[in-house]
């Protein structure tokens, strides 16, 4: 017969079995790409090789996996080479493998967040802003690229405008969005039109409206609003509505150093968006192809 003091010490057993399964494959899920140096001997006649680095940004519950088969082709293909791996804490510690220096050809760096599984996506906006204030000190950094997938680029948003030190010492060059809401108070049934700006609803939106309306950069940069549309869906990749990230282009029509791109594709659910074959080459051509 199984008393209730034994049954408490299986229930214990149990639940610290459980733990030990969790962090571990929270471990797993967080142990960073690994990295390939390009060698010059590596590089390709077609593809441009830059110091300026590309930071690779996750979304909601975003890990290692998210960027791995990026990261991996990228470097097979000899078109960039992972060098850096930073962590961030839920309060804001930084950890960081690899190294970064201005003799690396298109470098990337991969941010993981120790735990982004918040209900909303303002503690990683504070968390990423430590990451970019960390990166921006300690390597010197006044010009990157940026790949960011779902609510990832509506951290770096918002984590960027609401800090004129970045501002003014780290240049944005050019910013690739996969499935980014910046809007999330519009019907999902709506089809994108500039008055719409007028009738949000949602505080983070008309806060980011207000800061990038003082925000006039004296340097040219491109943003590249890349969407999906799940198949037999009409105006969403299944997670994010159009409407959500379409309303970006609102918030840069009055920038005229901002060069704006958007494009759907098709058959294309929400993370197939940092997978599809498509949509890397896509990416590669806006970062690194020679005309």
């Amino acid at each position: 017969m199984v008393t209730i003091k034994k049954l408490l010490k299986i229930i214990l057993a149990c639940l610290v079995i459980l733990l030990v399964i969790g962090a571990g494959v929270q471990l797993f899920l967080l142990r960073g790409t690994p990295g390939k140096a390009l060698q010059a001997s590596d590089y390709r006649s077609d593809t441009i090789y830059r110091s300026t680095p590309t930071i690779l940004i996750p979304g909601w519950g975003g890990n290692t996996i998210t960027y791995n088969k990026l990261i991996n082709y990228y470097q097979d293909e000899h078109l960039a080479q992972k060098v850096l791996t930073v962590w961030v804490s839920p309060w804001g510690g930084i950890r960081v493998a690899g190294h970064l220096d201005k003799q690396q050809k298109n470098p990337l760096i991969q941010v993981l967040y120790d735990w982004n599984y918040d209900q909303t996506f303002h503690p990683q906006v504070k968390q990423l802003s430590k990451v970019l204030n960390y990166l921006q000190k300690h390597y010197h950094l006044h010009k990157v690229n940026v790949i960011a997938h779902s609510y990832g680029g509506t951290e770096f948003m918002h984590a960027y405008m609401s800090s004129p030190t970045l501002q003014e010492k780290l240049r944005l060059k050019k910013l690739i969005f996969l499935g980014v809401p910046v809007e999330e108070s519009l019907a999902a049934r709506l089809h994108y039109q500039y008055h719409l700006i007028n009738h949000s609803h949602d505080k983070n939106f008309i806060r980011l409206r207000k800061q990038m309306a003082k925000w006039q950069p004296n340097y040219h940069l491109t943003v590249y609003n890349i969407m999906g549309r799940k198949k037999g869906a009409a105006n969403t990749d299944g997670e994010v509505p159009h409407i959500q990230s379409e309303m970006l282009r609102s918030l840069i029509k009055d920038h005229p150093t901002i060069k704006y791109h958007q494009k759907i594709y098709e058959n294309t659910t929400h993370s197939q968006l940092h997978d599809q074959q498509e949509t890397l080459n896509y990416i590669v051509d806006q970062l690194w192809k020679k005309e």
